[in-house]
């Protein structure tokens, strides 16, 4: 999927703005403060249905404005167009549209664009909670496996039964609590096994990347799957059963599962500097990218926000020359543009300016 026009509205402090990108690098400078973010992030609500800066929907919508919209003209490699559009207001109302089919699902929007983001709080993939890494693996089965999204929706469901169960006290021995847990082991373990396999898939690419990135270290990832080891997930469902009852809430499975790093046999963030974690990230991304197109035989957007900030120039032309590579459609922040003075090298490239809130194209 690439974008050949998007259109904002009403989105941070952008009145209205119209951008014809390149279908391979564009690249959006200004001062901070000025909107260039907000560009970035307005192409991360195509990828995601929500911001990466903030959880308020209402703080994206300019000031003195009820909503917000942001409509994309895109197509696939194989001609596939898509008309899109995207409307968020004050009271949490959200409409997408795709081809003129207007839909309140959001997975509906998000399957069809497969994007990507890079910021200076991407570390977070490894030095932050588990379930930013949770994400991270969910979006590759999403984007990869169609039966994903039902089956961990599926496991949500069960989960949550199971919570209320703990909280009320209930018997999960009882054949009417008994079924619930059942049908949560059943569900976790397919979950858990299309996680496994991924990451078992994902590693030998980032092998590959990594040690091109960070070629001085052997970083490692693996899967955790959320409970232990030698024990079957009912077996550890029992062992820490009056546990759960004690907190009320279930202890062992797939929502627990990690993505772990490690260098050399111990963990990554010990041993990793800030900048070389940010490689790692890189390099893990850029993994993910290549898996989804050889997978999926399709392109994915990525969005690179204040890349000056977290890598060096040297570091900054590797990472984007590895998404180029795959054809990738790449958008890409700077405050200054000798932050980026390796342009040249690039033909297919477009250069916006962003000032007060206004987009010029240069």
């Amino acid at each position: 999927m690439k974008l050949d026009k998007v259109q904002l509205t009403d989105f941070r402090n952008i009145v209205g703005a119209t951008l014809i990108p390149s279908q391979a690098l564009t690249i959006i400078s200004g001062k901070n403060g000025s909107g260039k973010s907000s560009v970035i992030e307005s192409l991360y609500y195509l990828g995601f249905g929500r911001s990466f800066r903030t959880h308020k929907h209402s703080s994206v919508i300019r000031h003195d404005s009820q909503q917000f919209s942001i409509f994309a003209q895109c197509a696939e490699s194989d001609g596939a167009a898509f008309k899109i559009g995207l409307q968020r207001t004050r009271d949490d109302r959200f409409t997408c549209a795709i081809n003129g089919e207007h839909s309140h699902r959001l997975a509906d929007l998000v399957s069809l664009i497969p994007v990507q983001l890079f910021t200076p709080q991407s570390t977070d993939l490894i030095i932050g909670s588990p379930g930013e890494r949770r994400k991270f693996i969910d979006w590759g089965l999403f984007h990869v496996e169609h039966d994903f999204n039902m089956l961990f929706q599926t496991y949500q469901k069960l989960l949550k039964t199971r919570n209320v169960l703990l909280k009320k006290q209930a018997n999960l021995d009882a054949p009417e609590h008994a079924y619930w847990e059942q049908q949560l082991v059943k569900c976790g373990i397919a979950l858990s096994d299309k996680r496994k396999a991924y990451v078992s898939r994902l590693q030998k690419l980032f092998n590959a990347i990594c040690s091109e990135f960070l070629p001085e270290f052997c970083v490692e990832i693996s899967y955790y799957k959320g409970w232990e080891k030698e024990a079957s997930l009912s077996e550890s469902l029992l062992r820490k059963r009056d546990y759960d009852l004690r907190v009320g809430y279930t202890t062992a499975g797939p929502h627990k599962s990690d993505l772990k790093f490690k260098v050399d046999g111990s963990i990554a963030q010990e041993i990793l500097s800030r900048g070389q974690l940010r490689m790692a990230v890189a390099a893990l991304q850029l993994a993910q990218t290549k898996l989804f197109q050889q997978e999926t035989e399709r392109k994915s957007i990525f969005l690179l926000d204040d890349v000056g900030a977290e890598l060096d120039i040297d570091k900054r032309e590797r990472f984007i020359d590895g998404l180029l590579a795959m054809d990738t459609q790449v958008f890409v922040t700077a405050i200054e543009r000798e932050q980026l003075e390796f342009i040249h090298k690039y033909k297919d490239k477009k250069m916006f300016h962003v000032e007060h809130g206004r987009v010029n194209e240069e």
